[in-house]
């Protein structure tokens, strides 16, 4: 099969999504929108807690010690941040999503496409679903499966949960969900280039090590979702690639 293929059939059931997600959530009440988002980021919690198990992964232990899976996790985390932060990737996102906004446009029941509740929305959409999709471990594995020539399996299962997790998202949060598609097309589209090029799958205990930082991130996400705290996630996503080096180094050292 085309190597990319999954990649695109991602993209495709999320603007499918997105699209009946804006038809339903205009037919429903504010109350029930905002239920819809409460729910989804109580399901973004759990498989965000799924996730993290993988600090339990018996190849990581092996590889880095019983103590060093949650030094490996937080390093990365604190580097990542760091990183991030002085790169400003959540405000580049953001700027992002207001730039295609302006491009695209934006609608709101009650509120005008060039409206600052408009904007806000558009942007809220596009950011939240952008790092949703593109966080998970099944977007890092199953692109680089794809990119290996191994199938799609794991991207076609992650398109049908985003697809779904687009029609929530859009009936609360309109059409910016539907852009967060090219934020997928672009990072799935690397990583699937990244497994092309690295031609053999990373080691068991780096793989993990994703893992479990990506399942924290989509926690951040869960609680940006829920209104509790409004953690910059984004700044945060270097610790995906600071993880499997932290490891490699430790697992050196030891």
């Amino acid at each position: 099969m085309l190597r990319g293929a999954g990649t695109l059939l991602n993209m495709a059931t999320i603007l499918l999504g997105s699209g009946l997600g804006v038809l339903l959530g205009g037919r429903l009440p504010e109350r029930t929108r905002v239920t819809v988002t409460d729910a989804l980021g109580l399901v973004t919690l759990v498989i965000g807690a799924l996730s993290i198990a993988s600090l339990a992964d018996p190849d990581l232990r092996r590889a880095v010690g019983d103590g060093g899976p949650l030094l490996i996790v937080l390093g990365a985390l604190v580097v990542g941040g760091v990183t991030g932060s002085l790169l400003g990737l959540e405000r580049r996102l953001e700027q992002s999503g207001a730039w295609l906004q302006r491009r695209l446009g934006g609608s709101r029941p009650g509120g005008t496409p060039g409206s600052s509740a408009a904007r806000d929305r558009f942007v809220e959409g596009y950011v939240s679903a952008s790092l949703v999709f593109v966080v998970g471990p099944l977007a890092i594995l199953g692109s680089l499966s794809d990119g290996l020539g191994r199938g799609i399996e794991q991207l076609a299962l992650k398109s049908t949960l985003d697809g779904f997790a687009a029609l929530a998202f859009a009936s609360s949060l309109g059409w910016g969900v539907a852009a967060a598609a090219l934020s997928v097309g672009v990072v799935q589209g690397l990583l699937t280039l990244l497994g092309f090029l690295l031609g053999g799958l990373l080691p068991a205990a780096q793989i993990a090590a994703v893992t479990a930082t990506g399942g924290l991130l989509l926690v951040g996400v869960a609680l940006r979702l829920l209104r509790v705290r409004e953690i910059p996630v984004a700044d945060l996503l270097p610790a995906l690639l600071i993880a499997p080096a932290l490891v490699a180094v430790a697992a050196a050292i030891g």
